[in-house]
């Protein structure tokens, strides 16, 4: 069985167009670095293609909650590290968090939790993970305490 590591981590550079008249990321945009940022490290760490799942069996997952909190703007052009990781999963839905900091990892920007249900795109309904998924899920979740909450997980990592 392969060694595959929980906590996944990439670099990316905020660009113009993504910004605010302050230079700082747009606050919707935060959302959208973490979930590029996870995919991309779905493709290189476990060779999970969601987007080809997606073309190819018509399966993906679709967002149902999203709790995120901003902490240190980050600014135009600035090298941020992404990391992620999955804290839960059931048959049917994933729990990832995802934390934005600065290059080298010192400052934590914002944090997010994101649950995410398994979907059926043609027939537009959820689904059952397959076998395989749950065995990866399995091997790559990363659980904390079932009392821990949103606050109660920020005030962990940010120690």
């Amino acid at each position: 069985m392969q060694k595959y590591p929980k906590v996944l981590e990439g670099k990316m550079k905020i660009r113009f167009h993504d910004c605010d008249p302050f230079n700082h990321l747009n606050n919707s945009k935060y959302i959208d670095y973490m979930i590029t940022s996870r995919g991309d490290q779905l493709l290189e760490h476990y060779h999970l293609d969601i987007y080809k799942l997606a073309l190819e069996k018509a399966i993906g997952w679709v967002v149902a909650q999203t709790q995120i909190s901003y902490f240190v703007p980050a600014s135009l052009m600035e090298e941020v590290t992404i990391r992620t990781q999955l804290n839960a999963f059931t048959e049917r839905s994933l729990l990832f968090e995802a934390s934005m900091w600065n290059n080298d990892a010192t400052e934590l920007k914002a944090f997010m939790w994101t649950k995410l249900v398994h979907f059926d795109l043609q027939q537009k309904r959820s689904m059952a993970h397959s076998a395989d998924l749950m065995q990866l899920f399995g091997q790559v979740v990363y659980p904390f305490p079932l009392e821990t909450d949103f606050e109660a997980r920020i005030k962990t990592i940010r120690k």
